[in-house]
């Protein structure tokens, strides 16, 4: 079991508006895995939280593509006085300590390299890294193995 399996179970509930288990699946992930995944999140099919999610922060309106890979200590939040979450899209691989953060979206089959900061949107197919993230190679073939760095 990891902090992914516990969160769908929540959604479920979350979902059909039962909001005392929800809350209690909130705070078993926390205990277990010092993570925040709320149930209300929107996390894509066959997406995945390396070693179980520890210390990954995902803002409750977030809404998270299918097939992404999200690393330990990953942060997906809103910007203070903006209630609008990073939209993230499908095929996504965001590497350890990675911050993405505000009303942005990252495109398809991007790469977010480690501890990269992305505070502005990115179109499909990119390689992020970087504080503040900018574009460092392409991801043209969707795949998270050989990028083509520009």
């Amino acid at each position: 079991m990891n902090a992914i399996t516990l969160h769908r179970f929540g959604h479920i509930f979350c979902r059909h508006r039962f909001p005392l288990i929800p809350k209690i699946v909130e705070a078993t992930i926390f205990i277990l895995y010092n993570s925040f995944v709320p149930s209300s999140a929107r996390i894509g099919k066959r997406t995945v939280l390396a070693y179980k999610g520890i210390g990954v922060v995902i803002h409750k309106d977030s809404v998270i593509g299918n097939d992404c890979i999200i690393g330990p200590q990953v942060t997906i939040g809103g910007k203070s006085g903006d209630r609008r979450p990073p939209v993230i899209g499908n095929n996504v691989y965001i590497a350890s300590g990675a911050k993405i953060i505000g009303d942005i979206h990252i495109g398809d089959n991007c790469v977010i390299g480690v501890n990269a900061v992305v505070n502005k949107s990115f179109p499909a197919n990119t390689v992020l890294a970087g504080i503040p993230a900018k574009q460092i190679g392409d991801n043209s073939d969707g795949s998270k193995g050989y990028i083509k760095i520009i």
